[in-house]
């Protein structure tokens, strides 16, 4: 039996290809599941118009995430911080602080896993940036400054 895989399966075949399997195991496991459908002109033909259909998502949602790009370079978050007696700043700002302002003042949501430098601790007094993967190698820079708490 000829099928036409949906999806990676491991010993079988990857996304797209044409695999011979036997009957049994196309008909039993393969089809049901959603990893392949019997291999007709049909079948590729419609594969043809999915691939087209998910190229064209792709392309949209890249070019969502350099908008977003342009729009994060003008954007620069503001948190204030307490100093200790030497000017040092008493704690940090976290990601998640950092993520929850975007969401709260910009409606842009950005997830931990797209940032790049992990290794990246606000805890100092100025200007950082953190550089973040929007989608598929379009990066952003969230620009964070930390500025001093006034007293009361």
């Amino acid at each position: 039996m000829k099928v036409l895989m949906k999806q990676d399966l491991r010993k079988v075949g990857k996304k797209g290809e044409i695999v011979d399997v036997s009957d049994g195991y196309g008909a039993n496991y393969l089809i049901p599941n959603g990893y392949a459908v019997l291999y007709t002109a049909e079948a590729q033909k419609q594969y043809e118009i999915e691939l087209e259909e998910e190229r064209k998502e792709k392309e949209r949602k890249r070019e969502e995430a350099k908008e977003l790009s342009k729009r994060l370079e003008t954007i620069t978050l503001v948190f204030e911080a307490p100093a200790g007696r030497r000017g040092d700043m008493i704690g940090t700002v976290s990601f998640k602080k950092v993520s929850e302002a975007l969401k709260k003042q910009y409606d842009i949501k950005i997830d931990k896993g797209q940032v790049i430098d992990k290794n990246v601790i606000i805890n100092g007094f100025g200007v950082t940036d953190l550089k973040v993967n929007l989608f598929d190698g379009v990066l952003g820079t969230i620009h964070v400054k930390v500025v001093l708490k006034e007293k009361k």
